[in-house]
């Protein structure tokens, strides 16, 4: 049986936001204790969904998948100690620029996502290689019915098409990309079902074309 989100973890990300700060987060170390374990819980139905469609995900340990609610507010000019939102990512392959999969969960954003991000100069060259190559097959990826109505693209753009590249092609706009994420929104009137867990898993399933896609030249 999957496991469920509770209100109770989205009111504790909502009142951590209203107090963020150490002795308000002390003073309620056991409400973070019972979100965060029933984050690991449904995280853990994630993974056992992707599973079934993406061995690469198979076994992996709840805890080695979630992101610590500290922030690292060392260079940061927000010197808030916390992160109000709960996150996870599922990556198949250990290469850091392979698509994977990811979670996000807080008040007022709640997403799923895939595709590339933060990728490294070489590797955002092969992929913007790809793209311009193989342009008949990207588009028709992204222009499928159920794709469109599923995901947007998104990720940081440059003004210019980047150097390399003719500035005429066709696929100029997806080149300016320096990362080529796609995210699916979630209602958090919908989180709270148990049929969540399928859901997302269903939506993950739904990204693997394009992560296959997007892997291809920086595998």
């Amino acid at each position: 049986m999957s496991a469920t989100i509770k209100k109770e973890t989205i009111q504790f990300l909502r009142d951590l936001r209203k107090n963020n700060n150490r002795d308000w987060f002390e003073k309620n170390k056991d409400k973070y204790i019972e979100a965060s374990q029933n984050w690991l819980d449904f995280v853990g139905s994630i993974i056992e969904g992707i599973s079934k469609f993406d061995k690469g995900v198979a076994g992996m340990e709840p805890k080695k998948c979630v992101f610590r609610i500290y922030r690292d507010i060392r260079f940061s000019k927000d010197k808030s100690p916390y992160k109000t939102n709960f996150a996870a990512k599922f990556m198949p392959h250990t290469k850091a620029a392979a698509a994977g999969y990811y979670i996000h969960i807080g008040p007022g954003e709640m997403l799923l996502a895939g595709g590339n991000h933060m990728l490294e100069p070489k590797e955002l060259k092969a992929l913007r290689e790809e793209i311009s190559e193989n342009a008949k097959g990207f588009l028709k990826l992204i222009n499928n019915k159920s794709f469109k109505s599923t995901f947007r693209i998104e990720g940081e753009k440059l003004a210019n098409v980047p150097k390399g590249f003719d500035k005429e092609d066709p696929m100029a706009e997806y080149l300016k990309h320096k990362e080529l994420y796609i995210v699916h929104d979630i209602a958090e009137k919908d989180i709270y079902s148990d049929k969540f867990a399928d859901t997302c898993v269903k939506v993950f399933k739904q990204m693997v074309p394009y992560n296959n896609f997007v892997n291809k030249p920086v595998l």
